[in-house]
C-alpha cells in the first residue's frame, strides 16, 4: 500500500490527510467494526523503515498507551500492517496553541485561564508516572474551541533521574525545541519533571503575552539565553497580568531546578489559588471561529 494516498490500513479506512509533518503525516481514519474515528500516524515513506523514527512511533505507545486523562491525547494502539508501522489516537480535530494563539487575542483570551489549568492538569498527570516528556511548546497541546486542552507528542519522553540515578547518569542526548528548553536539558544533564514545567512556563509566558519569553539572532543565542538571561517580567507585556501570577510563571523558569516549585502537583497547587488577570476578559459576543 501507498503511505502517500488514501486507503486501508490495518482495521482502519483512511479518509482523508490531516496535517504532514516532516517525518510523519496525521489520517483521519474511520475503524469500520467499532463504528468510530480515529487519528492514525504514520511515518512519511522515506522514514518508514527507518529504524529511529519507527522506534520513536513506537515509544509513544510505549510511554502514553495506559495513560487516561481527559486533557492528555488517548494513545490506543501501535502496530503493523504489511510492514508498515502506524499509531492510531483519539481523534480530536483541533489546532495546536501555536496556531491557535494566531487569531485575534481579544477574541480567545477569556479562554487562557481554561488553557493554563487544564495543561498544568495534564502535566501533573503525566508527571505522576514518572515520565518527563521533553518537548512541551506550544505546537505539542491541541486546543478546541472552548479551550480543551490535549497534550500530544511523546516520542522523546524519558524516565526522570532520582536519586543516584541522577548522581550516576550519564550526559544524555539534547533533544528539544529551543525556545522552550530548560537550562538542563540545553547542558545535557539528567532530567526530572522540574525541566518539563520551565518548558510549560515559557508556553505560559507565550500565551499570555504573546511571544516566547526569549529569542534571538541565532540558535546559539537563544540557548544562551536560557542558560544566563533574566527572566522576563510578565507585566511589562501584558499590563493584566496581575504581579503574584507573573511571581509564579517566573519562578517556573528559575535558572536551576532547586529554585523552582518542587513538583508540577505543587505549581498546579499554586496556580489555584492565584489569579491571572487583574480584570477578568469576557467571552465576545461573537466568538472568533477555531482555526
Amino acid at each position: 500500500m501507498s503511505l502517500e494516498t488514501p486507503g486501508n490500513i490495518g482495521p482502519y479506512r483512511l479518509l482523508s490527510i490531516v496535517n504532514t509533518g516532516q517525518t510523519s503525516r496525521i489520517w483521519q481514519a474511520y475503524h469500520d467494526r467499532l463504528q468510530k474515528r480515529f487519528a492514525l500516524k504514520t511515518l512519511l515513506s522515506e522514514y518508514a523503515r527507518n529504524r529511529e523514527h519507527v522506534h520513536y512511533l513506537r515509544w509513544e505507545y510505549v510511554v502514553a498507551g495506559k495513560l487516561e486523562h481527559p486533557n492528555i491525547i488517548r494513545v490506543q494502539e501501535f502496530n503493523y500492517d504489511k510492514g508498515i508501522p502506524y499509531l492510531s489516537l483519539e481523534w480530536f480535530l483541533a489546532p495546536n496553541l501555536k496556531q491557535f494563539l494566531r487569531q485575534d487575542r481579544s477574541q480567545i483570551d477569556y479562554l487562557f485561564p481554561k488553557i493554563i489549568h487544564d495543561g498544568t492538569e495534564a502535566l501533573t498527570h503525566f508527571a505522576s508516572f514518572g515520565w518527563v516528556h521533553r518537548d512541551i511548546k506550544p505546537d505539542n497541546v491541541l486546543v478546541g474551541p472552548e479551550g480543551e486542552v490535549k497534550l500530544i507528542d511523546f516520542a522523546l519522553a524519558t524516565k526522570a533521574k532520582k536519586g543516584l540515578a541522577r548522581v550516576f547518569s550519564r550526559r544524555s542526548r539534547v533533544q528539544g525545541t529551543r525556545s522552550y528548553m530548560s537550562p538542563e536539558q540545553i547542558l545535557g544533564k539528567p532530567l526530572d519533571e522540574r525541566a518539563d514545567l520551565y518548558s510549560w512556563a515559557c508556553t505560559i509566558f507565550e500565551v499570555v503575552c504573546g511571544r516566547p519569553p526569549f529569542t534571538g539572532f541565532s540558535g546559539n543565542e537563544l540557548l544562551q539565553k536560557h542558560l544566563s538571561a533574566a527572566v522576563p517580567n510578565l507585566e511589562a507585556f501584558n499590563r493584566n497580568i496581575t504581579p503574584e501570577f507573573s511571581k509564579l510563571v517566573r519562578s517556573a523558569m528559575a535558572k536551576r531546578p532547586s529554585q523552582r516549585p518542587e513538583s508540577i502537583h505543587g505549581f498546579r497547587d499554586a496556580l489555584k489559588n492565584t489569579p491571572i488577570f487583574r480584570h477578568t476578559p469576557r467571552a465576545p459576543k461573537h466568538p472568533a471561529e477555531n482555526l
